[in-house]
This record gives structure tokens, C-alpha cells and sequence, in this order.
């Protein structure tokens, strides 16, 4: 089941969404903000269009806002949905240094 971002009105009764699909190949993770035939990625790392095509411009400047405004939730969203892809991978623990070797004194 796909998440949903809720968009303030008027644009959610004008027809637009932007969801997060369950099923598709994941790739980078992303919003998809849907209007009429008109699909575009949002990039959940930076907020950026991830599509050339149909250029950015197309979309309403308050559902792009809205959509960068809410970024936690749709990592969060995402996460949930993608667990073997999640936004942010936690760096790796760095590994405990060595305690120094002591030193022996040679015997002659």
C-alpha cells in the first residue's frame, strides 16, 4: 500500500498527490508528486527533481513546498516501505583502535 502526503487545498481537490509507491523499483528514494498525466521524482536526500522530463517548473510551487516541507515524514514513509533502501544508511562503526603493544626490553 502506497503512503500518501496529504496536500493542503486547493491543490489536493485540483487533482494533485504525492506518494510513495510500494511496489516499483526503488532506485534512489523518492517522492512521486502526480498531476493529471504528469509524474515527477522528488528526491527524499536533497529535494530535488530527480526527471528532466516534465520539467520542474510544471509543479505548482506551493505542492513542491509543501512536498520539501515535509521530508521527515516521507523518509519516515519511505523507510517503512523500503527497509532494504532507507534514505540515510547508518554510517558504520569505526572500528576500536588497537591498544598500544608495550615494548620488551631486550636481554643481551
Amino acid at each position: 500500500m502506497p503512503f500518501d502526503l496529504p496536500l493542503p487545498e486547493p491543490w489536493a481537490s485540483r487533482g494533485w498527490k504525492a506518494k510513495i509507491f510500494d511496489k516499483e523499483d526503488v532506485g534512489e528514494p523518492h517522492v512521486t508528486v502526480l498531476f493529471r498525466g504528469l509524474k515527477w521524482r522528488i528526491g527524499l536526500r536533497d529535494g530535488k527533481c530527480l526527471d528532466l522530463k516534465p520539467e520542474e517548473r510544471l509543479i505548482e510551487p506551493a505542492v513542491a513546498q509543501h512536498v520539501r516541507d515535509n521530508l521527515a515524514v516521507l523518509v519516515t514513509g519511505w523507510d517503512r516501505l523500503h527497509p532494504e533502501k532507507l534514505v540515510y544508511t547508518p554510517p558504520e562503526p569505526e572500528p576500536e583502535p588497537e591498544p598500544p603493544k608495550k615494548k620488551r626490553k631486550r636481554r643481551k
